[in-house]
């Protein structure tokens, strides 16, 4: 031991902090490990998963992969699906894109502000529009000019079909993910515990818009309806939704279904032909070819288990979007937001994993990006099925951890 006058002097003080310091770093620096190690370590995690499980890990930097086991192998994906869902609407609709819902009159307004006939709110399937969204657009009608409506205001759905289920309710109202409608409002509650949902979405949001109407000043004095906007109807205003790449953070980072199933909708009465589940996942389908990706793939919330993809295509899947800041922007960082907010914390993964995560009964899943330790990048994913979710998730955990320790 040093002498007390030496103990107590500046320069041994800073000394000895710099060795405590260092001391704090070793078990950090120790703990990083290379493929061989890595390896080990998610191979004894995977054998803990079971045989219905399956994992994929690539070295972004160096275009390698890191680890497989049974990489090829199709899975429920559970949620894990949102990620095929977010690169379509993406590369379909651009991160800066937005959904629009539309008011159009039957006939011009005149100079004096008057509609001669009926005010249509169309809908584009804007998941997010709501209370306030509907006010500033009557608003916005209101400082159009117009002062008065003869004939109604009339809710329009039609961009979609009328099935408000997803597939694995066959079609019919859930609780998991409320009505669908192209004219979507408040998520299709009724503000009230009793009806909970809405029985008509359209007549609900065309009723709520007329008293807002009547509250900025327009008079409508009929009552509010469904009905298609006719094809020579007079664009009035429109509300624009959020940003695309905003839509998919506020839906990938709760994991939000209702969000998903209103995209694929979107994706489908865009570019399939048709508002309806089917001709959406059918647009994800032939983006994805693009890519070399066939995942089998039923709605785009991944609730049905008829969903099947292998962490292999959910990997080339990564890899391709890496570097999209709206998509890697769109999931969870470990130990801070999302469905991973309180997983991996005070662990190397904290906030240097990305990822999507995916539940069903007796499914689990993870996937996304670690910037490792040493500044290097991987992308994976575990898609485990037919296991106890909570222990999967112990099993993924430790999985990433080990990936954000990886040194090549």
């Amino acid at each position: 031991m040093a002498p007390a006058s030496l103990r107590s002097s500046p320069g041994f003080a800073l000394a000895a902090l710099a060795c405590l310091v260092l001391a704090l770093m070793l078990p950090a620096a120790a703990s990083a490990a290379g493929r061989a190690a890595t390896v080990r370590t998610l191979d004894a995690q995977m054998r803990h998963a079971g045989p219905s499980s399956s994992a994929y890990v690539v070295d972004l930097d160096a275009g390698a992969p890191i680890y497989a086991r049974r990489a090829e192998v199709p899975r429920m994906p559970a949620s894990v699906e949102k990620l095929y869902t977010s690169a379509t609407t993406l590369r379909r609709l651009g991160a800066g894109g937005r959904i629009a819902t539309s008011v159009l009159a039957e006939t011009e307004p005149d100079a004096a502000g008057v509609v001669d006939g009926d005010l249509y709110l169309k809908g584009g399937g804007d998941p997010t529009f709501d209370l306030l969204d509907s006010n500033r657009l009557a608003q916005q009608v209101a400082d159009a000019g117009i002062v008065e409506v003869t004939g109604r205001v009339l809710g329009d759905e039609s961009a979609f079909d009328t099935r408000r289920g997803v597939p694995s309710s066959g079609f019919r109202l859930t609780s998991e993910v409320g009505p669908l409608s192209a004219l979507t409002f408040n998520r299709g509650r009724t503000g009230q515990s009793a009806p909970y949902w809405q029985n008509r979405p359209a007549n609900f949001a065309a009723g709520v818009f007329a008293k807002q109407l009547r509250a900025a000043g327009v008079e409508v004095s009929r009552k509010a309806r469904r009905g298609a906007t006719p094809e020579d109807a007079a664009l009035v205003t429109a509300w624009r939704s959020q940003p695309v790449g905003d839509l998919l953070r506020l839906m990938n980072q709760p994991s939000d279904n209702f969000m998903a199933e209103m995209l694929v909708k979107v994706l489908g009465a865009q570019f399939g032909g048709a508002g309806s589940t089917a001709a959406g996942t059918r647009v994800m389908r032939e983006e994805l070819s693009e890519l070399e990706i066939a995942p089998t793939i039923v709605d785009g919330s991944g609730l049905s288990r008829s969903d099947r993809t292998s962490p292999r295509d959910v990997v080339t899947l990564l890899a391709e979007l890496n570097g999209d800041a709206a998509f890697t922007g769109s999931l969870g960082v470990a130990g801070r937001s999302g469905t991973i907010a309180s997983r991996m914390r005070g662990t190397a993964a904290q906030d240097r994993c990305r990822a999507k995560t995916g539940t069903l009964r007796d499914v689990s899943a993870l996937a996304g990006y670690c910037t490792t330790t040493g500044g290097g990048q991987v992308a994976f994913a575990f898609l485990m099925n037919y296991v106890s979710p909570w222990s999967a998730r112990t099993l993924q955990d430790r999985m990433a951890v080990a990936l954000a320790t990886y040194r090549p």
